[in-house]
């Protein structure tokens, strides 16, 4: 009887020992899922704060302002004195551009500017402005419809564009061209010039103009023609 009992003390101390080694690798199975699992988060973690930073620092681009204009361009211009004439010659350098010289049919003798003598031809027409309907040799520049921006150069007259220009700026059609304005003066500004120009234009995209004096040098205007960012 003592033999049987010890027989079935071994074989429940056996069962004992084999269920704790079954609950022992359970227990090492779960701590190393866990292990596992928390290692994969984190690596989660970490790729997409990577990405978060990658593009918060990505750096953004923004193109430069420049004025829109095209690339075909023409100098006009009338010059008494050749004042106006020397500041369209250095525009046309800076920009390859193309000059067109505004010329009343019947051209101003230096007697017939002189404003200081009653009765000389600027007096008589800036008197009557019926008398300042002035013929041009040419009003509209040969490859007109070719040019998408064009300078339109005067000197200041009793505070307003010599009146030759008027003739070359109703004469045209500017719609779809860029119009620049720019003057010559002894002391005066460009005041309202450049806006009656624009009144009586046909069309066109006028820009703000700009007032050179008699002694402007070639870089005063180099300087502004380069302000201009014309692209």
């Amino acid at each position: 009887m003592n033999a049987s009992i010890s027989k079935r003390t071994r074989k429940f101390a056996l069962i004992g020992v084999a269920a704790a080694l079954a609950f022992a690798s359970l227990a090492l199975f779960g701590c190393a899922g866990s292990q596992q699992s928390s290692s994969q988060e984190q690596s989660s973690s970490s790729s997409q704060a990577a990405s978060s930073e990658s593009s918060s620092e990505s750096p953004s681009s923004s193109a430069a302002s420049t004025t829109d204009v095209g690339g075909n361009v023409l100098v006009a211009y009338f010059s008494a004195s050749g004042n106006t004439e020397r500041v369209a010659q250095q525009i046309a350098s800076d920009l390859s551009a193309d000059t067109f010289a505004i010329t009343p049919a019947e051209p101003y003798t230096s007697e017939d500017l002189n404003w200081n003598q009653e009765g000389s031809r600027v007096n008589v027409e800036h008197e009557d402005e019926s008398a300042r309907d002035i013929e041009l040799t040419q009003t509209t520049p040969d490859g007109w419809d070719g040019y998408d921006t064009v300078f339109i150069g005067y000197p200041i007259w009793w505070g307003i564009a010599a009146w030759p220009v008027d003739g070359f700026v109703s004469g045209n059609d500017f719609a779809g061209k860029t119009v620049i304005p720019f003057c010559t003066s002894t002391s005066s500004g460009l005041g309202q010039s450049a806006d009656l120009l624009e009144q009586m234009s046909n069309g066109g995209t006028w820009l703000e103009g700009m007032r050179f004096s008699g002694s402007a040098s070639a870089a005063d205007v180099s300087e502004w023609v380069n302000s201009l960012a014309l692209s």
